[in-house]
């Protein structure tokens, strides 16, 4: 959407930042008052979205996994789906924390299917829940607005490939179908401001390999997952910096699909 996002109090006069705070109401008084004092509309997909993980910290550490995967997977629900990838007019990259966070629905519903999950599977769903946990709290996000930044904009600090319980192989091939999707749909939000036929294109290659994975459930393997996500964001970098070798290496990278 388009929207005008510095805003000002029609009540008090204070000034604030949607863009920085995901807040329509007025941080001082509250009032749901204001007008907007940007000559323009500007493009706008993402919320300033903490995630509050700690009531199920000691539940991830200690109880069974069937006791608290549906709160869990609910809560990560939310998060992702006020997720977006363009902030006050500016395209991001598609962040770690946000695959983190699609990887830890699918694999804690995967475990809680299972009778007996085994301990490295259990304490990979922990690393992966302390990865979230830490990325998404409340100081983490308000550091990196402060920075007009995003927590984990382009580090992965996840396990590789070969480090992945195998049963939990799918949770992240899915993980990235769910987040590729998503980026993708935010690009094409932005190609219809910022026309560019042959990014539109790729766009369109990436989609079919995405719902590839969907409709093997994830059972594919481990490199073509790397392969679509490093994919995704060399696209995105592409349409923010016009490197047009990133565009390049993007469209290699399908052809080898």
């Amino acid at each position: 959407m388009e929207i005008r996002g510095n805003r000002r109090c029609q009540s008090c006069g204070t000034e604030w930042s949607y863009y920085a705070t995901g807040e329509v109401s007025c941080p001082d008084c509250g009032s749901l008052k204001s007008v907007g004092t940007d000559e323009t509309r500007t493009l706008h997909t993402d919320t300033v979205t903490p995630l509050e993980l700690e009531p199920f910290r000691e539940r991830v550490a200690d109880e069974p996994i069937d006791h608290y995967a549906d709160e869990l997977k609910s809560l990560l629900r939310t998060y992702t789906q006020k997720r977006g990838f363009i902030n006050g007019g500016k395209l991001r990259n598609l962040d770690e924390t946000y695959v983190a966070a699609r990887e830890l629905i699918h694999a804690t519903d995967v475990l809680s299917r299972e009778r007996s999950p085994t301990a490295d599977e259990t304490l990979y769903l922990l690393s992966l829940f302390e990865s979230v946990a830490t990325s998404t709290s409340t100081t983490a996000v308000e550091s990196a607005t402060a920075r007009g930044d995003r927590t984990d904009e382009s580090s992965d600090h996840r396990l590789g490939a070969d480090e992945i319980p195998p049963r939990l192989q799918s949770a992240r091939a899915l993980a990235v179908a769910d987040s590729v999707t998503a980026y993708r749909r935010d690009l094409r939000t932005w190609l219809q401001s910022h026309p560019d036929p042959d990014a539109r294109q790729t766009l369109g290659r990436l989609r079919e390999q995405c719902k590839r994975i969907t409709a093997l459930q994830g059972e594919v393997s481990p490199e073509l997952s790397a392969t679509l996500l490093a994919t995704a964001r060399e696209i995105g970098h592409y349409l923010r910096e016009d490197d047009c070798t990133a565009l390049a290496t993007a469209r290699e990278r399908l052809e080898r699909t």
